[in-house]
């Protein structure tokens, strides 16, 4: 597994057996020098995180015994109260709920959300629409939405080049005295035309809300973002962060899973919305290979380093091929997703081509647009990954509609990473530089 500082290998028996244009080779080679110094700010960043991660597994006490498996109703389970012990001390929180029974980030969002409001309460996003996903969770179409259950919602791009906008966030905020607030940020900027935000925007703006509207908390929708850059949401202000074990925090060994980190009565009230009332956090089996789920977390810097180097590299490669792309190669980064506009459906489904071509696991398959739940439009997909759906490891997906983007993300080793690259431009028919 390559650091983010290793360059991948651009030559040799190896790459000349994937038949890649010399001049797409010799691009990339050229690519892999010039990104050398924003490698170098990456490997920092991961090595600060990967002590962090560290110190907390040393605090925690963590000892083989607590990679057991336990069945049945999991009382007094030893190693899943270890695992949230080291989850809670990354974040710099009170309390984690850790389990393999969240499905998907949206689901740990969605323990967050209908733990805490009731009917008559307002949810307001704070970073404008939210990912396809979230959207049947708010309804109104959707039965059993928060909608459905009475819950009001507003929306709002309230970060202004990078500025809280604190005249309308307060124009949001505004509800009777009654009325519980939660404020919503998603930290990637997902399938919007918006940057990501970072922790300290997510924090700035988490204490305008407080200060505007005392009482109100703030959830943070950390997917993508963990382990970017040196502090969490929850260590600059948010009350609340929630995410996925197959995205960043899981390393990518997870086999499934999910996350909330926050103080202890709202990740309780999280916890009663994944059990049930009366049992809460104190029940739940850890199931066979509960190891991978501690290994994971503890790779997860190391990983998440490699991921960003290779969204740099993927950036830089394909700008100097003439394609747009956000974020710039050389502009900051808080989530490990690239942007790469490529203008038709004919040209997504061959850079995905190129991206299945370089895969471990089902290089031979050919991605087709189809539905996926929670989503508008048809979504086409290369994934060729160990866990299903993992996006820390290498793939890249598409809602196929203008202006064509597709989103490439993860990355467990950068000599794939940067075969993908080529592979993808080769199946477009861009063979150097425009």
């Amino acid at each position: 597994m390559g650091g983010a500082g290793q360059a991948p290998s651009q030559g040799g028996p190896g790459l000349a057996a994937f038949g890649i244009a010399p001049g797409l080779v010799e691009l990339a080679r050229s690519v892999e020098a010039e990104i050398q110094g924003i490698l170098l700010r990456i490997r920092s960043i991961q090595a600060g995180n990967q002590l962090k991660v560290l110190a907390a597994f040393q605090a925690a006490r963590i000892s083989p015994f607590h990679f057991a498996e336990t069945t049945g109703y999991g009382l007094d389970d030893p190693g899943r109260a270890a695992l949230e012990d080291v989850f809670r001390r990354v974040f710099g929180t009170e309390a984690a709920l850790v389990r393999p029974g969240i499905v998907s980030g949206t689901h740990a969002i969605a323990l967050c959300l209908f733990g805490i409001l009731r009917p008559g309460d307002r949810l307001v996003s704070l970073t404008g629409r939210p990912y396809d996903t979230l959207l049947g969770v708010i309804g109104p179409g959707t039965p059993g939405s928060l909608a459905h259950l009475g819950v009001e919602y507003r929306e709002g791009s309230c970060l202004v080049d990078g500025r809280p906008d604190g005249a309308l966030l307060a124009r949001l905020l505004d509800a009777p005295a009654d009325t519980r607030v939660l404020a919503f940020i998603q930290r990637s900027g997902g399938y919007g035309p918006g940057p990501g935000v970072d922790p300290r925007q997510a924090g700035e703006l988490a204490r305008l809300a407080a200060a505007i509207r005392p009482g109100t908390v703030t959830l943070v929708d950390n997917c993508y973002g963990e382990f970017t850059e040196l502090q969490e949401p929850t260590e600059t202000g948010a009350s609340l962060v929630a995410g996925s074990l197959i995205k960043n925090p899981g390393g990518g060994l997870a086999p499934a899973g999910g996350y909330v980190a926050g103080p202890r009565e709202l990740v309780e009230l999280a916890a009663v919305r994944l059990t049930a009332p009366g049992l809460g956090s104190a029940v739940g089996a850890s199931p066979p290979g509960a190891r991978l789920l501690f290994q994971g977390l503890y790779l997860a810097p190391t990983m998440v380093g490699t991921a960003l180097a290779n969204a740099v590299f993927a950036a830089r490669f394909f700008e100097r091929l003439g394609l747009p792309t956000r974020p710039a190669w050389n502009h900051p980064r808080t989530d490990i997703v690239q942007e790469i506009t490529l203008g038709s459906r004919p040209q997504v489904l061959a850079f995905l081509r190129g991206i299945q071509q370089s895969s471990p696991v089902d290089a031979a398959a050919a991605p087709e647009p189809g539905p996926l739940p929670g989503y508008a439009d048809p979504v086409a997909m290369a994934a060729g990954t160990f866990v299903q759906g993992a996006t820390l490891e290498l793939s890249a997906d598409s809602p196929l509609r203008p202006p064509f983007n597709v989103y490439l993300q993860g990355g467990l080793v950068r000599e794939q990473a940067s075969l993908a690259c080529m592979l993808a431009a080769q199946e477009m028919g861009l063979g150097g530089p425009a």
